[in-house]
């Protein structure tokens, strides 16, 4: 089967840093030989590229250099897995992509201030879906006036008359997953009628 051409490279240059690696420390065939109980030969031909490296052969090499393995191996670095992403202003509200592809399907999370109070409706296309992480979240959809806390969630088509805010109390920090095409998420939650929420 043939190999991706990163781990062939790495294979390839196998033998020419086994081969460095010895002669810059002043260390022998010989004596690599007697501290790995590896022969000569296999050594030699191992240095050359003429033989397969094999964890067999390079464990006992890594120890009696005392080197890591993957130092041998020039094993790639392994990426910085943090994801930087940059918060966006948008009507007063923080905005954080959360999505890095483009796609039917966007993921935001969202902080709204505690003054965002007004309610100012609109409707597009689309489908959208909340999950409330702290605060309270006020919700006019339609004929609806909801306040959702923390845990809960709602879905519903933009193409209705819709609002979200802050009751007031405090901020809020929400996630939400859109779909400009109208594609229903696969979680599916209504929020439970609630008393609306005064001062609104």
């Amino acid at each position: 089967m043939t190999q991706p051409p990163t781990i062939a490279q790495a294979l390839s240059e196998v033998g020419p840093r086994l081969k460095w690696l010895r002669t810059a420390r002043g260390v022998t065939l010989a004596a690599l030989s007697e501290a790995t109980g590896i022969s000569k030969s296999t050594l030699s031909r191992l240095e050359a590229g003429q033989r397969r490296p094999s964890l067999e052969l390079l464990l006992p090499i890594a120890q009696a250099h005392q080197v890591p393995l993957d130092e041998l191996v020039g094993a790639p670095e392994v990426g910085d897995p943090r994801v930087r992403l940059k918060p966006h202003r948008v009507n007063g509200n923080t905005v954080l992509p959360l999505t890095r592809q483009p796609g039917p399907l966007q993921s935001y999370k969202m902080i709204l201030p505690t003054r965002r109070t007004t309610p100012e409706l609109c409707t597009h296309e689309g489908h959208e879906w909340l999950y409330v992480l702290s605060g309270r979240l006020r919700l006019i959809l339609a004929d609806h006036d909801v306040v959702l806390g923390p845990g809960e969630v709602a879905e519903f088509d933009t193409r209705l008359p819709h609002w979200f805010g802050s009751t007031g109390e405090g901020p809020v920090e929400l996630l939400s997953l859109f779909g400009r095409q109208g594609e229903r998420m696969h979680v599916r939650a209504r929020p439970t009628a609630r008393t609306p929420a005064s001062g609104g």
